[in-house]
């Protein structure tokens, strides 16, 4: 199929968008909150829509001088099992996100970085919840003691970036697999310029 077929649909949708009629607060936890929105479509249909409110997240790329990265063994309770995932954790608030990802990169790895780059930022579940995930490569590392939170029991792997890249399946996180792309094409730009 040739997608110069689909068009752009984008402007039409944007016409239709949803009229918000209520939002109320079903769920407010130490971490997220929960609100159900009725929403109501230019015909006059309702629905409603649950919506989780997050207050956003960083994930850190930790690269190595032998081109490896640091992944985290961590037990997730809502899977009810482990996984292989980089760095992460919750903004705090008022925090920018570069000082997250620092804190993160040096609570979950015991690592510091003298060299830091913004990935970008996307979406982790957009049809439920609003968490945007700011992306970060670290670089020039340094080894330093690891202060993990209370709650929190990782092992550290280091994986080659090839290994990542060629072999994704080995990683069923999702942020993870975004980041490793993102830091791919900066790696890839950055060989261009050179």
């Amino acid at each position: 199929m040739d997608t110069g077929e689909l068009g752009r649909t984008g402007d039409a949708l944007r016409l239709r968008r949803p009229e918000l009629l209520e939002s109320r607060l079903a769920y407010r936890g130490g971490l997220i909150k929960v609100r159900v929105d009725r929403l109501a479509l230019p015909g006059g249909r309702e629905f409603e829509r649950e919506v989780v409110d997050h207050p956003g997240a960083v994930v850190v790329v930790a690269l190595d001088d032998q081109d490896r990265i640091v992944l985290a063994h961590q037990y997730r309770h809502a899977l009810g099992t482990e996984l292989l995932e980089l760095p992460a954790g919750l903004l705090e608030s008022g925090e920018d996100a570069l000082e997250a990802a620092q804190r993160e990169l040096r609570e979950e790895a015991g690592l510091e970085a003298h060299r830091w780059d913004h990935l970008g930022a996307f979406y982790s579940s957009p049809g439920f919840v609003h968490e945007l995930l700011q992306a970060f490569l670290a670089r020039d590392l340094v080894k330093v003691e690891r202060n993990l939170d209370l709650d929190e029991d990782i092992e550290l792997e280091w994986v080659p970036r090839a290994a990542l890249v060629h072999t994704p399946t080995i990683v069923e996180d999702g942020k993870t697999l975004a980041a490793v792309m993102l830091t791919e094409a900066l790696l890839r730009a950055e060989r261009a310029a050179s």
